[in-house]
Parts: C-alpha cells; sequence; structure tokens
C-alpha cells in the first residue's frame, strides 16, 4: 500500500514538473489583419463611385493594417506593422497621432502597458486589464486549421478607444456634460480556439478560453492569418517603459485638452 501511495505522489510530481516545463517555454506568435469598412456619411453620397475609389486608394493603409501578436502563457505584446502609403510613399503621420501604441499585457497580473507618441511626446499608459464578460456560444467554425468557438460581448466604447480621438464623441460629452450618462456599449463578437489554450488576444481583447483568432466591432475585424507555436527563435516579451506615466483616462483627457486648444488657435487666426 505504502508502495503505491509513494508511486503515485511520485506521478503527480513528475505531471506538476512536466505542465511547469511546459508553461515556461511555450510561447508563440500570430499575425492578424485589420480591415475597415470606409463610412462617408451624407458627403460621401455627392462622391461618384470613381471619387470613392480614390478615397479608399488615399486611405487604405488606414482601413487595412497588419498587426503581430507575441504571447507566452500569462504575457503579450501587440505591435502594427508600419505601412507606407503606395500612393504618397509616405507614413500616414495624421492617422499615427491616434493609432495604437506597442501594446504590453499581462493576463495573470491583469495589467496594460502601452506606448504612446502624440505631437512629439511619449506617453507611458499603466492600467488595469478590462475585464470582457464574454457570453460563450456553441457555434463553431473553422479558421485555418483551427477549430474556433463564438463569445459575445458588449463593451463600452471608451475602453476599446480610449487612444483615439473623435470630434463627434467630443461634441457629445460637451452637450451631456452634468447630466447622469450611461455608457455607449459596442457589440464585439470573437471566435477564440481551445487548440492554443491562451487567454490573449489582439488589443483589448482578451479572457477566452482560448486564443482569439478573429475578432468584430462595428466595421472593423481582425482576422488572425498566421499561427506560429512555439518555434526555433526565443520570443522576448518586454513591456514598454519609456515616457510620462499616465492612465488611460487621463491619457484621453490630455487628448481632447491639445485638440481643442488646436482648434481654437486656428479659430483665433482666421478671426484676425
Amino acid at each position: 500500500m505504502k508502495s503505491t501511495t509513494i508511486k503515485s505522489l511520485l506521478l503527480s510530481f513528475t505531471v506538476l514538473l512536466s505542465l511547469s516545463a511546459f508553461a515556461q517555454g511555450f510561447q508563440g506568435k500570430a499575425v492578424y489583419i485589420s480591415k475597415s469598412k470606409m463610412e462617408l456619411g451624407n458627403w460621401g453620397a455627392r462622391l461618384s463611385e470613381g471619387q470613392k475609389k480614390q478615397i479608399q486608394a488615399r486611405l487604405k493603409n488606414r482601413l487595412e493594417k497588419t498587426y503581430v501578436l507575441t504571447f507566452n502563457s500569462s504575457e503579450s505584446m501587440f505591435l502594427e506593422d508600419e505601412q507606407i502609403d503606395a500612393i504618397s510613399g509616405a507614413t500616414d503621420s495624421w492617422g499615427a497621432y491616434f493609432s495604437r501604441g506597442d501594446q504590453y499585457k499581462n493576463v495573470k497580473q491583469k495589467t496594460l502597458t502601452q506606448e504612446q507618441e502624440f505631437y512629439g511626446k511619449r506617453f507611458l499608459i499603466k492600467d488595469n486589464l478590462y475585464k470582457i464578460e464574454w457570453n460563450l456560444g456553441s457555434e463553431t467554425k473553422k479558421i485555418g486549421n483551427y477549430t474556433c468557438y463564438k463569445a459575445k460581448a458588449f463593451v463600452p466604447k471608451n475602453e476599446l478607444d480610449w487612444y483615439n480621438f473623435s470630434w463627434s464623441d467630443l461634441r457629445n460629452k460637451e452637450k451631456k456634460e452634468g447630466e447622469k450618462l450611461e455608457e455607449d456599449l459596442i457589440v464585439v463578437e470573437a471566435w477564440y480556439t481551445t487548440q492554443i489554450p491562451v487567454t490573449h488576444g489582439p488589443g483589448e481583447y482578451w479572457g477566452l478560453p482560448g486564443l482569439i483568432l478573429e475578432v468584430s466591432r462595428g466595421n472593423t475585424t481582425l482576422l488572425c492569418t498566421e499561427v506560429v507555436i512555439n518555434g526555433e527563435e526565443k520570443i522576448e516579451i518586454v513591456a514598454p517603459e519609456k515616457g510620462t506615466e499616465i492612465t488611460k483616462v487621463d491619457y484621453t483627457q490630455t487628448i481632447q485638452k491639445k485638440m481643442l486648444e488646436m482648434r481654437n488657435n486656428r479659430m483665433r487666426r482666421r478671426s484676425r
């Protein structure tokens, strides 16, 4: 009896050591393509199809982007590949002000560190990860060689777009200032695979029982086109360190203040 007990304990200990070694050595890389549909609103209705195509070609590097997610069992790094405008031969400098910076997530500690540059000043955003309340479905589909399951969530807009700027969002904020507001919720649809058992995903998306390979919200879809697990090259994941430390809320307020200053200065120059 004692011999059997000792053998069981030794086997359990060996399994635990193997799992620990796997977790320590586990690493992966996923490439995502982001595609957004162009929305021109009422102004676009006055344009010809040729003019719409020209605008779409000019904005291609904003509407279509490539990202790389590197990860281990607890950490991830999400980076945008720099795209060159095929027409002008230059990067989209205006769009870069409101593009997502290098993003580090630690799902074990539930923290986010993101590097952002805005008009020559570098910021280091440090904050908690927003916990997404996912509703897991039973619907499945294949993405590449992986079987994926569908999940859905309603996420506050300011948790998804905190690094971006919109005049319409600012106008709505000014109109409703002082009122008790309900949060603007965005419908998010994700597809994850339990064949890669990590809780990582691109951008602000995480917290599912498998790697998120596709996620959609509004007119934008992020789709994984390539996955490499435990490749030969060792992946180093290091959180950004440079910049003025700030929270997501404070960073958003900083952008809004700067954009208002620019607008007011422009209006004063015109009135002279």
